[in-house]
């Protein structure tokens, strides 16, 4: 579905302001990166564990 859009194409986000489907891609990947983010150090405080790879 977003593949049929223009994303130089321009709405009205729910704040009221013209925003295009370039910036509300943009937006949802740092959204999605900042609450993964988040969730890694809950995981990191319940675990102890760091980093992506296993303790040698």
């Amino acid at each position: 579905m977003i593949g049929e859009l223009d994303v130089a194409g321009v709405g009205t986000a729910s704040f009221g302001e013209s925003v295009s489907m370039r910036w509300v891609l943009i937006h949802m990947i740092e959204e999605t990166a900042r609450h993964a983010g988040h969730l890694d150090i809950l995981r990191e405080l319940i675990d102890g564990a760091t980093g992506d790879h296993p303790p040698d």
